[in-house]
């Protein structure tokens, strides 16, 4: 009988690293988490507050829209009052139909931003399309920034569509119009990357994009772009959902590209309620890259998910109170504790799996199950530390498991200092 395993994930496809206000995209670099704002750009508090708090939550660059000259003269006062909240994030400027305008007639924009994404689809429209598309390249150029290049399938150059629709027409076996489709997306996006180059942009100021909303599309386009280029690749389903669907629909596209190697940034394009929590979107990609191996962004906590040996609900309060305290803590952990993001924590409801599951982690706790000696043994570095018992049994782990992360952790500052 041959044994299979599950392979490790592809090398990364190699592409050319671009700068973006300090964070590396491509080449070797990590993976780079990104997110958008939806406030309104012109609103500098509400932009700013949620820009900070995107941040915060752990993305690495944030984009905002650009849309008019009261967003655009907006923009270098964000930057000034994220820069003196402490905030260095890069700012990335997103731009549709009047974009060559907005970053003419507002030069403090264009420098205030680290990044300029414009969508080849609607930069302009007939003889104006070159002009405009060669406009923004050459303020790119003059502020040295670089260009994400985002074709969007919702938008896509109806000339260029034609054209493909009418020469596929013209074979002898013609490819259904998905197909065509999707090749008019990679050439959207190839196209205007070599325009730009053109132009005088180099690779190492160019990153593309192709999003749709389709699964098996987006994995079809981005392999297809992969296999084509060495630009830097942004990954993103576009118009994903809301809730669990937009959460499975990116998880499914999106992973199945990165095993293969492909993708240098991601966003999460999730549809919040409203009012909604803006940052959700940043934990989703962050819990994608780490579950999947390819970095590691806050400690992972491990739970059981219940059954009818774990009626009581403590070890779901406890996994949940301690994991919302993780997170929390980590902005100040990440300066604090040097490598806690790899600290791994189990919260297990019986002893079933529990034990085993506790001395797999770093810390971990089986709690009683029903009808179980009231008594719950925790377990550090494999070894059975200590048993808890009584009424106090979760708030005792959670100070063993910050006396850990002290121990453990700031010996790494300790030993710099």
């Amino acid at each position: 009988m041959t044994t299979h395993y599950l392979s490790a994930p592809l090398p990364r496809h190699r592409t050319v690293a671009v700068d973006v206000g300090g964070v590396v995209v491509g080449g070797v670099a990590p993976i780079v988490v990104q997110s958008m704002t939806n406030t309104d750009t012109a609103d500098i508090d509400a932009t700013v507050r949620q820009i900070a708090e995107l941040a915060r939550a752990g993305s690495e660059i944030v984009r905002v829209t650009v849309d008019r000259d009261e967003a655009a003269a907006a923009v270098p006062h964000i930057r000034d009052r994220l820069r003196k909240r402490g905030v260095g994030v890069p700012l990335v400027g997103d731009f549709h139909y009047v974009g060559h305008k907005l970053l003419a007639d507002h030069p403090a924009c264009a420098e205030a931003l680290d990044k300029y994404r414009i969508n080849p689809g609607n930069v302009g429209f007939r003889d104006k399309k070159d002009r405009q598309f060669a406009a923004i390249v050459e303020t790119a150029l003059r502020h040295a920034r670089p260009v994400r290049i985002g074709v969007n399938w919702g938008s896509l150059d109806q000339a260029l569509l034609t054209r493909l629709m009418d020469e596929n027409q013209q074979r002898p076996e013609p490819l259904s119009a998905r197909q065509v489709m999707r090749e008019a997306v990679v050439q959207s996006a190839l196209l205007s990357a070599a325009r730009a180059e053109e132009i005088g942009l180099p690779r190492s100021k160019i990153i593309l994009s192709a999003k749709v909303s389709q699964v098996q599309d987006l994995i079809a386009v981005n392999t297809e772009l992969a296999a084509r280029s060495d630009y830097a690749i942004h990954l993103g389903l576009t118009e994903a959902g809301m809730d669990t669907k937009g959460v499975v629909a990116s998880v499914a596209a999106m992973g199945v590209l990165l095993q293969q190697g492909i993708g240098d940034t991601i966003r999460i394009s999730l549809t919040p309620e409203p009012g909604g929590d803006r940052t959700r979107e940043v934990r989703v990609a962050q819990e994608l890259l780490q579950t999947m191996g390819f970095r590691s962004f806050v400690p992972i906590v491990a739970a059981c998910p219940g059954c009818g040996r774990t009626t009581s609900t403590v070890f779901q309060e406890l996994a949940a109170d301690i994991q919302a305290h993780i997170r929390e803590q980590m902005p100040v952990w990440r300066e604090k504790y040097p490598g806690v993001e790899e600290l791994k924590v189990a919260v297990m409801g019986c002893i079933v799996n529990g034990p085993g599951e506790s001395k797999h982690a770093d810390i971990g706790i089986s709690l009683p199950g029903t009808g179980e000696q009231p008594a719950a043994p925790v377990f550090i570095d494999g070894r059975k530390a200590a048993t808890l018992r009584g009424p106090t049994i979760a708030e005792d782990f959670k100070t063993m498991v910050l006396d850990y992360v002290e121990r453990r952790y700031g010996r790494a500052v300790r030993k710099a200092g």
